[in-house]
């Protein structure tokens, strides 16, 4: 038996995923029977034929003829809800639509989700949005492509110009991408529909081109075992007057009956609990009339949501594994066991602290995160704790670029300090997040490195300045600039032979003692050990002396080096190496 695909609805904040959703929706019911459509928990069933009403003839110019009893779509839209939508291996949601708007294009939360749909490795389409507020565009009723092609000259250049701003954008990406008519291969080319939420256009179209790929390309992935053991996710956990405590759960295989027992993920060992009731929205028609938002039924088949009322479901999060177990109890405990601990991790090991708001949010940050080879000690489910804190603190001394907790839709708990050393890093998007913590390390690692150069010799050439030499010996003082680098006080010089003669006792600029003087200065400097006209003389250049030790550490560190510095560098590696021709090496 094939069930119906499910559609999950993602894109940028304000990009019109709701409107969208709402506009299928209320096309349906508007199309269908008194009843038809099904409004199940989290999510609306829409049936075939009202898909086919909606379509009218245009599936029979794709020529599929659709055996799938409808589509499932997940009522809350976004990149949060599809990552809820977990199972093990992969994710719930069959198909997705991602919603840019026409006039945005793709901002970074469309990144996000795009990332996420790769790291599933779900399939699919692109719904262009507000074509209806398109300069100078004049909404119709008819097909689509004819609507477009009856806009002005101005308009139907616009909107290819966005549509190619998009395809070029995810051609960036990885993706082929093409308006849905034009697509030669829909298993290599990503389709594009332009639609209205407003107005509907594009509606029809964006169903007929669902309904075609769910039924050729996903056919074997939705068939389903009805008498089998229900397998499910959790979606919500949440409080409802006059019933307390119920879970929200997608059943996506199987049968859920009243009075099954049932084992369910927490953030430590599995619950097992029996269903005491399930409920599903009453009809629209008789929630309006009567009140009531709720309905008992005795029984739910895949593919759809239920609302389930169970004791003892303390530390359910979102998107946490259901199984109904009537004989193998423990069985079904070593398997959701085993598929929780997949994504909850703590490791002995060196890395970040990361948390988040769901199993399925903690999932896609953790398969983010290893995409991007950034190393997880601990991940689990929840608001930043004081003992978070301690584990990221407990991370500086062994790698102070470890010591960050990133929270994906999870802040820190009130009343918490958090050291100077640890880097909390909150957002609920994924891709920000990442970024954040990248530009963090970055910046620390410049300060770590700067500090482990800070001691360290500089490269620097000098010039002693002609007739500025105040005293010739005990200690010389002579006037200089510096050509090159910075002079720093008590830096060793040398001349172009390798043997360090002096040091920069002391640096006067203006007649104040400074402890550098930068490319450009001229100071006056005291030289110990040296009389002018006979180890130096005017005009001279003079070089730091670098130690073999600190030119390795230097090279190693380069990167805190300014280009001229490092030229500098190369040039007293050149002078040491005539003497010795390994040096530094």
């Amino acid at each position: 038996m094939l069930r119906q695909p499910i559609l999950v609805f993602m894109g940028n904040v304000d990009a019109g995923k709701t409107q969208l959703l709402d506009t299928i929706r209320n096309t349906s019911i508007a199309l269908s029977e008194p009843g038809k459509i099904t409004q199940c928990i989290g999510c609306s069933l829409i049936p075939l034929e009202t898909i086919k009403k909606i379509c009218g003839g245009l599936l029979e110019k794709i020529k599929i003829k659709l055996t799938i009893p409808g589509i499932l779509a997940i009522d809350t839209p976004g990149h949060a809800a599809f990552t809820n939508l977990r199972k093990r291996g992969g994710n719930l949601a069959d198909i997705a639509v991602l919603v840019v708007d026409i006039n945005e294009g793709i901002k970074p939360q469309t990144l996000e989700c795009i990332d996420i749909l790769r790291q599933y490795k779900t399939p699919f389409v692109i719904a262009l949005n507000k074509i209806d507020l398109l300069p100078g565009w004049r909404p119709k009723k008819g097909i689509l492509i004819q609507d477009i092609q009856e806009q002005g000259e101005s308009t139907r250049q616009l909107i290819e110009t966005r549509l190619y701003e998009i395809v070029g954008k995810l051609s960036e990406l990885g993706f082929e991408a093409e308006r849905f008519d034009r697509v030669e291969d829909y298993t290599k080319q990503v389709a594009i529909i332009p639609t209205s939420a407003k107005t509907s256009e594009g509606i029809p179209e964006l169903l007929m081109v669902l309904g075609g790929l769910a039924q050729r390309f996903l056919e074997k992935s939705l068939k389903i075992s009805v008498e089998g053991q229900a397998k499910g996710t959790i979606l919500e956990v949440k409080e409802e007057k006059g019933l307390g405590t119920t879970i929200d759960a997608i059943i996506y295989d199987g049968t859920l009956r009243q009075g099954d027992t049932i084992v369910v993920g927490t953030l430590s060992e599995p619950i097992v609990t029996r269903v005491k009731a399930l409920f599903e929205p009453m009809p629209l028609k008789e929630m309006r009339e009567k009140k009531i938002n709720f309905r008992p039924v005795k029984f739910v088949t895949a593919a759809t949501g239920v609302k389930i009322l169970a004791v003892e479901t303390e530390n359910v999060f979102s998107g946490m594994p259901l199984l109904s177990a009537e004989n193998d109890i423990e069985g079904a405990k070593e398997q959701i066991r085993m598929e929780v601990e997949e994504v909850l991790v703590e490791t002995e090991k060196e890395g970040i602290i990361i948390k988040a708001d769901s199993l399925g949010s903690l999932e896609a940050l953790t398969k983010l995160l290893k995409e991007n080879n950034i190393a997880i000690k601990k991940a689990s489910i929840g608001n930043i704790s004081k003992k978070d804190v301690t584990d990221a603190e407990a991370n500086y001394e062994k790698e102070p670029l470890q010591a960050a907790i990133l929270g994906f839709n999870a802040v820190l708990m009130p009343d918490i300090k958090v050291p100077e050393n640890v880097k909390v890093i909150s957002n609920d998007v994924i891709y920000k997040l990442i970024e954040d913590f990248k530009e963090w390390q970055e910046a620390v690692r410049k300060e770590l490195e700067a500090k482990q150069i800070e001691f360290l010799a500089k490269p620097c050439r000098i010039k002693l300045l002609k007739g500025y030499v105040f005293r010739q010996n005990n200690p010389a003082i002579v006037g200089v600039e510096v050509l090159q680098g910075k002079l720093k006080a008590n830096a060793k010089l040398m001349k172009n032979d390798g043997n360090p003669i002096t040091e920069a006792k002391e640096i006067q600029l203006e007649k104040k003692n400074v402890s550098e003087a930068e490319k450009g200065k001229q100071v006056s400097v005291s030289l110990p050990k040296v009389t002018v006209g006979r180890q130096i003389h005017e005009e001279d250049i003079l070089y730091s002396f670098i130690p073999e030790d600190d030119f390795r550490k230097l090279r190693e560190f380069k990167k805190q080096l300014s280009e001229e510095e490092k030229e500098i560098l190369k040039e007293i590696a050149e002078i040491m190496r005539k003497k010795n021709p390994v040096w530094g090496i």
